[in-house]
């Protein structure tokens, strides 16, 4: 087979197996999990196929046109460099494993095979993406992949927050998608054409009349996609799904989509100066706050949803410096630690049996209970919190040396003071994220809450899993930077003395405070009531209500609520806490710059399509009925009565016809 027919077929293969499962999981429910995993794990070969024959050398491109639409033309074309090559193999490595992953996560789920079908077309969606040559195609990659966030966020509709964070996630990305829209119509007008090599031509032609206003239009669909500030609210509420959809959205699709299609069109932002700039601050506000936000969430899935909010701002802070390469390598090290680190936190979640005790602070004696998912966790953690070897250090490494790099002014692809922007924030922001993934494991593997129960060990693929995402996730970073240079435009991933020693050393200190803080907290709660409420479950309930647990908390009605009362976070964070805990009340700011206007809006409309059109409606209706009551009353069909209501008649048309005489 040609290139070009099996990077169609990457695609190609989920659809067709999104397809059967929809048709055969009621009919043949025996053939649904080989449905959802064959197709996958052989786009995945395909993937790797199709990245070997591409070699990170010359782009591999076909287009053919299915239909005339005018005067700039939908094509369907392929455009496959080194970036595309790898980041499917991404996608399909993640899907692959997510796939196998969920037929023991929700082997006794009654709507599975709805919930595979919908992964499938989800990876679908993003293959589409990442291999599409024209935007017009690239969009409806984009916009299925929206749909099937909608209902698999939704999963269990049976819950409010389900249904909330569906709707969530599908309106604000739209918010965003709008403007997207028109930019790209806006885009393509400029430049002739949807095609990404035709428009990476005018770009380099200077043949755009308004890069700026058509970039920041875009920037606005990749802020909703890939969850940059402001439109990230969404993403911590997507938690309630379940969790291996967690880890496809954040690892290696949807929101990954934002930070790849900046990257393809990055020459475009380039053209624009202010572009680069808020795009830069865009970053840095999205990677502090999102740490920040982190290092105060108690539920599991709620940090790590911040935690790749703070990622993909790493990966926007690059494109924002101009380069790319540093942004999709730290993509590709991204995928792998954070995919690992839901699936690991779905073990955990499994293991309690419920959904509702993802809360750390009610963990405890969870280490002995899921080792696999304890080692491969810490492997995670530390590729998250950027320590060396594991593959976080060299990429998040490759984002402050490009950082370093336009801030010294050794580079002219961005403003000086983007990159000064993007190093600030991504040291304060290493710093933050050290923090919050120490905090975490400490509260999930050494956490003093009260233990949940015990529902026996997880099935063998889900721990299998988890190893195979260990691997990369401890060597993918040391292989790229010496084996694939030539895959990111020859760009060197080796990291750099200063910012190495920079990133390490904020990293270290934050891990050691965080440690320093937990140390500190548990024997001060060691020492209170409240730490001999923890730390014995059984003891009297009494204590629950006492002065010490009300300082810290709201009085809880039965101990297994409470939380670990060894939380370093509050200590940390310190009035910022309470804030910090709930986004920074962006939702409360929205609700009332927006949600609130159009409620009145749509009240208002209500009022007066009820009681001032209705009322003209019914008015219109009762006029006629009123007189055909009153003609009705006069129809009698009594002869007498005709007969002296015509005399009558008549003596009123002479009286007035002697009126008229007599006044003439």
């Amino acid at each position: 087979m040609t290139t070009t027919t099996l990077a169609v077929l990457v695609p190609l293969l989920p659809f067709l197996g999104a397809a059967a499962g929809l048709l055969l999981g009621r009919s043949a429910p025996g053939f649904v999990r080989p449905l959802a995993v064959v197709p996958t794990l052989a786009s995945l070969v395909l993937a790797v196929l199709v990245a070997a024959r591409q070699g990170g050398g010359r782009a591999v491109d076909a287009v053919t046109e299915l239909t005339p639409t005018g005067s700039v033309p939908v094509e369907l074309a392929l455009h496959i460099d080194g970036f595309a090559a790898l980041v499917a193999i991404l996608v399909g490595t993640v899907a692959a494993c997510v796939q196998i992953y969920s037929t023991g996560y929700l082997r006794d789920d009654p709507r599975y095979a709805s919930y595979a079908a919908l992964v499938s077309l989800f990876t679908s969606a993003m293959f589409l993406v990442v291999y599409s040559g024209d935007l017009m195609v690239l969009l409806v990659g984009w916009e299925v992949m929206g749909i099937c966030s909608y209902f698999l966020v939704g999963h269990y509709w049976e819950t409010p927050e389900a249904r909330a964070a569906s709707l969530k996630a599908f309106l604000v990305t739209k918010l965003g998608d709008v403007p997207f829209l028109i930019g790209l119509l806006a885009l393509a007008t400029e430049a002739g054409s949807f095609r990404i090599t035709r428009i990476l031509g005018a770009v380099a032609d200077g043949s755009l009349d308004h890069p700026t206003v058509i970039a920041l239009l875009l920037l606005a669909g990749v802020a909703g996609k890939s969850a940059q500030f402001p439109l990230h609210t969404w993403l911590p509420d997507a938690m309630a799904g379940p969790t291996p959809v967690s880890a496809l959205i954040h690892a290696a699709t949807m929101v990954a989509a934002g930070v790849y299609f900046v990257a393809r069109l990055l020459p475009l932002f380039e053209a624009s100066r202010a572009a680069m700039v808020v795009l830069a601050v865009m970053a840095a506000v999205t990677m502090v706050g999102s740490a920040l936000a982190a290092l105060a969430q108690d539920d599991i899935k709620r940090v790590l949803a911040y935690s790749t909010i703070g990622q993909l701002g790493y990966m926007t802070g690059a494109l924002a410096t101009g380069d790319r390469g540093a942004a999709v390598f730290h993509l590709l090290s991204h995928g792998a630690f954070k995919a690992l680190l839901f699936l690991a936190a779905g073990v955990i979640i499994h293991a309690a049996g419920t959904n509702s005790l993802a809360a750390m602070s009610r963990m405890r004696g969870l280490r002995d209970r899921v080792p696999d998912a304890y080692w491969t966790m810490t492997v995670a953690l530390l590729a998250l919190a950027a320590i060396p070897p594991f593959s976080g250090f060299f990429s998040k490494e490759s984002v402050l040396g490009a950082a370093e790099h336009v801030a010294t002014g050794h580079t002219e692809h961005a403003p000086g003071a983007a990159g000064w922007t993007v190093l600030v924030a991504a040291l304060l922001t290493a710093l933050l994220t050290a923090a919050y993934a120490t905090r975490m494991w400490l509260l999930a593997f050494r956490g003093r809450g009260a233990e949940a129960p015990d529902h026996g060990r997880q099935p063998v693929v889900m721990n299998a899993v988890l190893w195979v995402l260990a691997l990369p996730s401890l060597a993918l970073g040391g292989l790229a930077f010496r084996l694939l240079p030539d895959w990111f435009d020859g760009h060197d991933l080796a990291p750099t003395l200063t910012t190495s020693v920079l990133g390490t050393g904020v990293a270290l200190v934050g891990g050691i405070v965080t440690y320093a803080a937990w140390r500190h907290t548990s024997a001060l709660a060691d020492r209170t009531p409240l730490g001999a409420v923890a730390a014995h479950p059984e003891g009297d309930a009494g204590l629950v209500e006492a002065e010490a647990i009300a300082a810290h908390r709201p009085a809880y009605g039965d101990l297994a609520s409470a939380p670990d009362p060894s939380d370093p976070g509050r200590l940390l964070l310190g009035p910022l806490h309470r804030h910090a805990a709930v986004g920074f009340h962006l939702d409360a700011v929205y609700t009332t710059l927006f949600v609130r206007p159009v409620q009145a809006g749509a009240n208002l409309v209500r009022f007066l399509d009820r009681e001032v059109v209705d009322t003209y409606v019914r008015a219109a209706g009762g006029l006629p009925r009123l007189l055909g009551a009153a003609v009705r009353r006069a129809q009698t069909g009594n002869v007498q009565t005709y007969v002296s209501a015509l005399l009558a008649g008549t003596v009123v048309l002479a009286v007035a016809a002697v009126l008229v005489a007599t006044g003439a």
